[in-house]
Order: structure tokens, then sequence, then C-alpha cells
């Protein structure tokens, strides 16, 4: 009947879908940490009773080579830094610390969300002359709710820091903050610029 509306809709069940398979994934990890942890209480520790030498038993006639384990102090000079094909390599956070970051980015952004969106919405009302409505800000605040792990999850995987220091974290999150916040308002726009126009409540001029 309202072939944008329909298509806005379907559009949400996507996002609910994948939002609920990301759920199910981050309970198979839960879940297997947890087995994991488990098996690692019940394994039984290591006990090394005492070991003596008994040097004075010992008989060496000639010692000759050269016992290289892992690099030579002297293939150590020069050596900087690792690298492959001439790029640093940065080692991938933990998964502690990628959920702290995902943590700290929802935070920023559900602050956000009863901070600005309000304006943002009332702005786009008034500029496209549809009459205010405090349900649409209702809704459309459960939805940006619902799809922000899944917004965040994309983010962190498309943006990693430079390394892995305290500011550079810091200034990749910001980034993503920025841009998740731009994506919002422009969503804001899009929902109401689609809505049909029984649906607007357009004021009169």
């Amino acid at each position: 009947m309202y072939p944008d509306y329909n298509q806005y809709l379907q559009w949400l069940h996507s996002c609910l879908q994948a939002q609920d398979q990301r759920i199910m994934a981050l309970e198979r990890m839960i879940q297997q940490l947890s087995t994991e942890l488990k098996q690692l209480k019940e394994k039984p520790a290591i006990h090394v009773d005492r070991i003596d030498y008994k040097f004075d038993q010992l008989k060496v006639e000639t010692l000759e080579g050269t016992l290289n384990i892992g690099l030579n102090p002297s293939d150590l000079q020069g050596i900087e830094d690792f690298a492959v094909n001439n790029q640093d390599v940065i080692p991938p956070l933990s998964p502690k610390d990628q959920m702290m970051r995902s943590m700290e980015i929802e935070e920023a952004i559900l602050n956000y969300l009863e901070t600005d969106l309000p304006d943002i919405v009332a702005n786009v009302q008034k500029n496209l002359n549809i009459q205010p409505n405090e349900s649409y800000l209702s809704f459309i605040k459960e939805d940006i709710k619902k799809q922000l792990p899944s917004r965040i999850d994309s983010h962190l995987k498309a943006s990693s820091p430079n390394d892995h220091s305290e500011e550079s974290i810091k200034a990749t999150n910001e980034k993503i903050i920025q841009l998740i916040k731009q994506e919002i308002q422009n969503g804001v726009s899009v929902f109401f610029d689609h809505l049909p126009k029984n649906m607007k409540g357009m004021n009169p001029e």
C-alpha cells in the first residue's frame, strides 16, 4: 500500500535478524570461553620435584659447536621492529579489550540519544513541515538502540588503531562515535522523508 513504508519495515526486519544473529554468536562465544575456562581449572597443576645435578660425575672430553635457540644476539643488531612485506605488524586487540571499546562507544552513543536525538528529530520535523509527534521519537530511539551493537561491531572491524596505546585507541573510538552520530542524523532524515504523506501529519503552511 505504501511502498516506501513497506521498504523501511523490510529493512528494519533485516536489521533485527542481523541483531539476533550477533546475539547468538556472542552467546556461543561466551559458552565456548566458559567451557575452556572450566577445562583449564580442571587441569591438574604441574609439580616438579627437586632436581639434583651431580657435576662431579660428568666427564666432558670436547665441547664444540653453537647452540641457537630463537635469534642469535648478533642477529638482533640493527633490528628495530618486525615487519611483513615492509609493513609493521600490529597484533589484534584481545577480546576483552575489544569488548571494552565496544562498551565505551555504546555508552557514548546512548548518552547522545538522550541529549541530542530529541532536538535532531524536532529539527527534521520542522524542516519537513511535519507535525511534532512524541511517538516518532520513542520509535526511532528504540530502533537505533537495537541496531547499535551491529553498527559498532561493523565500525570496529573496519577501523583499527595505529597501535595499542591508550591515545590511539581513544582517537579511533572517537572517530567511530562521530561516524555513528552522523549515521543517526542521516537515518532520522531518511525516516521522515520516506514516511507516507498520510502519516506525516503535515502542518498547514
